[in-house]
């Protein structure tokens, strides 16, 4: 494994963006694929939905509501996805990456931050109580995890003894940190698929409240803010790759197919989830969220500086 993350230039974007979009279809096939199975359904019928689905969403009208703030309500339903593009720049895939931040740890935490933003306003701006009860849901959930999440991030960036993402890859050169910060990646993947609106931390968009805030979404809109989910999800399974799985390391294999393979698993597992998890009460993530993962992520992190102060 190579000690150095190589920027391959901002036109390189444009391969970003097409991997993140084949992923994210691949997360929406395999979805539907464990849904299908779940329901009895066929297969093949699985794999097309996909396809289906886009082309029924975008053939349909978009819902309009009384006194709509659209502005806000089409960033809100856009911008998930676009934090999605702007996570994955800081994701090394082997040796290289479109930027090579020496802060690329805290870039990636503060998209989560505009995460926070785009949910509630797409809640907001569709002018409707179940989507506001939903956008509202999900800022009261958000601070539950993010704290936790941020305790994860901090685990990785004290063992390499830097907010390079590169060099906690380099770090990792003889033992991967999910070996001694197992409960850092626990933390950071519930963390990642709470903020992906997904699965059990999914009650922003729950049946109780006919759906939260994608309430009131329809046809293009409604593509696009799904698809944000994925992505989001996607940019949280190629970030825990160089944070705690050791980057492109591997036997035979180029470094970028590494990534790339370990990037597929743990997106593998965190739809899997959803299927075998049923949806958490609010109010009981909250409790496990302040009084179980916050002081389990601090334990973690002083444990990690200790062994780093008398490595």
């Amino acid at each position: 494994m190579t000690d150095t993350v190589i920027e391959v230039g901002p036109w390189w974007a444009v391969v970003g963006a097409l991997l993140l979009a084949a992923l994210v279809f691949a997360a929406v096939t395999f979805d539907g694929m464990l849904a299908a199975r779940a329901q009895g359904g066929s297969p093949a019928a699985a794999l097309r939905w996909p396809a289906a689905e886009t082309a029924r969403l975008l053939r349909q009208r978009r819902r309009t509501t009384v006194a709509a703030d659209s502005l806000l309500w089409r960033i809100g339903g856009g911008g998930m996805l676009v934090a999605a593009l702007l996570k994955i720049t800081v994701v090394p895939f082997g040796e290289w990456t479109l930027f090579d931040f020496e802060a690329g740890l805290v870039w990636f935490n503060a998209m989560d931050v505009l995460v926070w933003a785009f949910v509630w306003l797409v809640g907001w701006g569709g002018n409707s109580a179940h989507a506001l009860v939903g956008g509202y849901r999900f800022l009261a959930l958000a601070v539950a995890y993010e704290l936790p999440l941020m305790f994860a991030l901090i685990a990785p960036a004290i063992a390499a003894e830097s907010l390079n993402v590169g060099t906690i890859v380099a770090a990792q050169s003889e033992l991967w940190f999910i070996v001694w910060m197992p409960v850092a990646f626990v933390i950071y993947s519930v963390g990642v698929v709470a903020f992906s609106v997904w699965g059990p931390f999914g009650s922003s968009l729950g049946s109780d409240i006919a759906g939260g805030v994608a309430a009131e979404l329809s046809g293009v809109d409604r593509l696009v803010f799904f698809a944000g989910r994925y992505g989001v999800l996607v940019a949280g399974a190629a970030f825990a790759v160089p944070l705690f799985l050791g980057g492109g390391s591997g036997a035979f294999l180029p470094e970028w197919s590494w990534s790339l393979l370990k990037t597929v698993l743990v997106l593998a597992a965190f739809v899997w989830i959803r299927r075998k998890i049923p949806l958490m009460r609010p109010e009981k993530f909250m409790e496990v969220g302040w009084m179980l993962l916050i002081p389990a992520g601090m334990l973690q992190d002083l444990l990690v500086a200790m062994v780093v102060v008398n490595r």
